[in-house]
């Protein structure tokens, strides 16, 4: 994968997704920018971060940033796609609730997701 779309040298930007954790969001699951280490929150969840940071800055990778998971998607393919380790830490705590973050998920969550 090519270093104008990967650079593995780049830490996340936090445990959750920035714009949610800015606005009182929630999230279902997380994926991070692997050009710039950007997490946002995934397609499930009411705000869809992770895509709109894609389109908004043409960093079409990112990477789950749920424990165990290491798959790269690359959204201009529209398909999984191979990439290097990136820089630590690879996902959210493994304490972390999901949906996520703790005390911001209404309890009529599972109507809201897409």
């Amino acid at each position: 994968m090519s270093s104008e779309l990967i650079d593995p040298a780049v830490p996340p930007s936090g445990t959750g997704c920035v714009e949610c954790l800015d606005g009182d969001g929630w999230w279902v699951h997380l994926r991070r920018c692997s050009r710039c280490g950007h997490v946002g929150c995934c397609d499930s969840s009411p705000s869809q971060h992770a895509t709109a940071h894609a389109r908004a800055t043409g960093h079409a990778v990112v990477q789950s940033f749920e424990p165990g998971e290491d798959w790269f998607w690359d959204y201009d393919r529209g398909e999984v796609v191979d990439g290097p380790p990136l820089a630590g830490p690879t996902s959210r705590p493994v304490d972390q609730p999901v949906p996520g973050p703790a005390g911001s998920v209404p309890p009529d969550w599972r109507r809201q997701i897409h």
